[in-house]
């Protein structure tokens, strides 16, 4: 090669030279033009990365998710309140039943992971999710406005007229009028119908905001995950507008409107996910993904026969691989279980949390208005807004240095330090709980459950504080391990297991909460959940729950310590190329453990 030619070699190297305008331009339209492999629309066609996916498409679903957040919120917050007041029931039976259907809301995503990923997909499923959606809030917000549908249940005086909505909780069963069973069997249909959705939604809505950046495409992938940071920030902003919004209005105007407000937000969100419809981009299931219960099926028989128990007709790397993901999963389950006194805890923050709110003075100042009791909730979220700047920005630097971790703490243990968060919350609870109820025999009022403690309501922002820096810790914590941690083709399903974690905990404080009133109200004697808060004892009952938490924090440590991060080898394209390395470090011990 001469002289010139080398020379004009060296110039055009777009590496040592920028490429014209012009050039620039065509390779971005060329990109732009080419169909996304493995991707299509909505009727089936190829798409282009121009005209499909994007924030332009994911911000459709950002606004449906924070729509259904904002009424799922919106209603949860509060609806002790309304168990209680319109349908009648006691604080222990209230509080069962909110816990069971949060519950029930928090497991429904187990199957509907399973059937997203193997039968409908993300964008059915999220169609199918905002049907039930409408469909739930809109049954519950004519179970509060049509005479028929309305519980029949009001604080009847002798003359006929009724108290007004400040005095539900204190009306005597002597002057009280019953729902009747279709009334109440008509709302809890809607509300079921509600956690159904969830089922459908929340494996799903994440997944398919994410689905609309190529993780393949540099700047895509920088989108992508810019998305996950705000996705946490806006859901925070939503339920703290939701919870003080909707609440406000459920107890200052009426409950049709409280519910009808949910009901439409979810609506109007709905029709502008359609509209985003054209620009989405759909991604083809993959193999692995069509039952991933089988999968791990096949997992455990591959562990038998790696044991001689077994005689396998399969390859010998593709029951290694599933064996491999069969184990991964096993490794997390002690985890999981050690983690569900952390979801009955939570779970006290839209039922008791609530009661003994309301038994405080809440105003602002001396003479300054009231606030409503469900508006007390947002102290989580907002605290949730404050620490995640200061956890980023200040703790994180100081644990780097401290532990040489780049993430400063590792997944585990910041799920510990939650808990540990979590445990002192309930423990403040109990204290605060204890102060309120003493206040009460000092002024006269044990047998005045309509008067109001004078105990200002700032006495319970450091439980609802305690409690949201521990979901910043642990809640974030764990939907990151059980991402990070499950194999790639059963990732849905793992986010499916940490939610079941809230699930499974609201179901064992519904049964608590039954037995414990069950066994301390017999024989004459006050509930610890008595309908007077006053007799009750709330604070025995956290203090159980501090007592179990310390029992979890324990396990926890103790699983923790010879715990096996995983670690993937990808080396080629066959399957025994991606087999999961289990050699590693554990987090909290000081040992090498191997599978």
């Amino acid at each position: 090669m001469g002289p010139t030619g080398g020379a004009d070699t060296i110039l055009a190297d777009p590496l040592l030279h920028p490429l014209p305008q012009s050039i620039k331009q065509q390779q971005e339209e060329e990109e732009n033009s080419s169909a996304l492999a493995g991707v299509s629309d909505y009727l089936g066609r190829p798409v282009q990365r121009g005209s499909s996916g994007g924030w332009r498409s994911a911000l459709f679903v950002v606004g449906v998710e924070i729509a259904g957040s904002f009424a799922y919120y919106g209603i949860s917050a509060n609806l002790i309140t309304y168990l209680t007041g319109p349908l009648g029931q006691s604080n222990a039976s209230a509080a069962a039943s909110v816990n069971a259907w949060s519950g029930t809301a928090c497991l429904m995503p187990l199957l509907g992971a399973f059937l997203a990923d193997a039968y409908l997909g993300r964008y059915r499923s999220v169609i199918i999710a905002c049907t039930l959606y409408v469909l739930g809030y809109g049954m519950l917000t004519l179970s509060a406005t049509v005479p028929a549908l309305r519980p029949a249940h009001m604080p009847c005086r002798e003359d006929g007229g009724s108290f007004s909505s400040s005095v539900w909780e204190v009306s005597s069963s002597a002057y009280s009028c019953q729902p009747g069973w279709p009334q109440v069997a008509f709302f809890y249909v809607s509300l079921y119908l509600i956690a159904i959705a969830q089922g459908a939604d929340k494996p799903c809505g994440l997944a398919f905001a994410a689905d609309q950046f190529d993780a393949e495409h540099q700047g895509e992938r920088a989108s992508r995950g810019s998305l996950f940071n705000w996705w946490f920030f806006c859901m925070a902003i939503g339920i703290s507008v939701s919870v003080s919004v909707v609440g406000y209005i459920q107890e200052y105007v009426g409950w049709g409107l409280g519910f009808g407000v949910p009901c439409a937000i979810v609506l109007c969100a709905f029709l502008v996910f359609l509209l985003g419809t054209p620009t989405y981009r759909l991604y083809a299931p993959t193999p692995e993904a069509k039952s991933p219960f089988r999968r791990l099926a096949r997992g455990l028989v591959g562990k038998a026969k790696a044991g001689g128990l077994l005689v396998s007709s399969q390859p010998q790397a593709d029951y290694e691989q599933e064996e491999a993901d069969a184990r991964c999963v096993l490794r997390l389950l002690p985890i999981w279980a050690s983690s569900l006194a952390y979801g009955v805890v939570y779970a006290q923050i839209m039922t008791l949390f609530n009661k003994q709110g309301r038994t405080l003075d809440r105003r602002i100042g001396q003479k300054g208005p009231e606030l409503p009791p469900a508006v007390l909730q947002t102290l989580g979220p907002a605290s949730i807004l404050l620490f995640v700047p200061v956890y980023d920005r200040a703790v994180v630097p100081a644990l780097r240095w401290a532990t040489g971790n780049p993430s400063g703490l590792s997944m585990l243990q910041r799920v510990g330090a939650g808990m540990a968060t979590s445990l002192a919350g309930v423990a403040v609870a109990a204290l605060v709980e204890a102060r309120r109820l003493a206040t009460a025999r000092e002024h006269g009022l044990v047998d005045d459950p309509a008067a109001t403690v004078p105990m200002s309501w700032a006495w319970i922002v450091p439980q609802y504080a305690m409690m949201g820096v521990a979901d910043v810790l642990a809640v974030v914590g764990l939907q990151e391990l059980f991402y990070d941690q499950m194999p790639d083709g059963l990732r849905s399903l793992g986010l499916a297991l940490y939610l079941s974690v809230m699930g499974i905990g609201g179901f064992i404080s519904s049964l608590l909460i039954s037995v414990i009133d069950g066994v301390t109200g017999s024989g004459g004697g006050d509930s610890w959940f008595a309908d007077n808060l006053n007799r009750a004892h709330l604070d025995y009952f956290y203090w159980l729950l501090a007592g179990l938490s310390g029992v979890e924090l324990a396990l926890f440590l103790y699983f923790a310590r010879s715990y096996v991060y995983k670690h993937n080898k990808s080396g080629g394209s066959s399957s025994s190329s991606r087999r999961l390395s289990c050699s590693s470090t554990s987090t909290l011990g000081k040992g090498k453990y191997s599978c």
